[in-house]
């Protein structure tokens, strides 16, 4: 039984452009979350939101694995549901018909999840959908 999930989207832009809007701090507040830093790897990173009425709150976290620029993007990911059991995540930039196919893999989910795991691939499938949508509009 399979429990990773995979999405694909194409873009009207290169594919350094798409990258850039998987690393660049400022860029990923526009689709996905804040971050304090860009992306590098070898190094941890969290990404965060603004609260509403305090301070940012973070909502996921882990390590850059691997950069392959812009070929390739792999990070350990977790949020507060999985208690800080890892998940990978990895983002395939192809070049296609004048633009990018952005492929995103998330990994290991129900190893994490326990459980849990059926609701919780539920509700990150469709947070990835509405991600990946705001990606589409950010980066064309």
């Amino acid at each position: 039984m399979s429990d990773t999930i995979i999405k694909t989207a194409y873009f009207a832009a290169s594919r350094d452009t798409v990258w850039s809007f998987l690393t660049d701090k400022d860029k990923l507040a526009q689709w996905f979350h804040g971050a304090e830093s860009n992306l590098e790897e070898g190094q941890e990173y969290a990404l965060m939101a603004k609260g509403e009425a305090g301070p940012d709150i973070k909502q996921c976290w882990g390590k850059v694995l691997k950069m392959d620029r812009p070929a390739t993007l792999v990070y350990s990911f977790t949020i507060k549901p999985l208690g800080g059991a890892m998940t990978t995540v990895t983002w395939t930039l192809e070049e296609a018909f004048g633009g990018t196919k952005l492929t995103l893999k998330h990994e290991g989910i129900a190893a994490a999840a326990g459980e849990a795991a059926l609701g919780l691939l539920m509700a990150l499938d469709a947070g990835w959908d509405k991600h990946l949508a705001r990606l589409r509009e950010a980066a064309g």
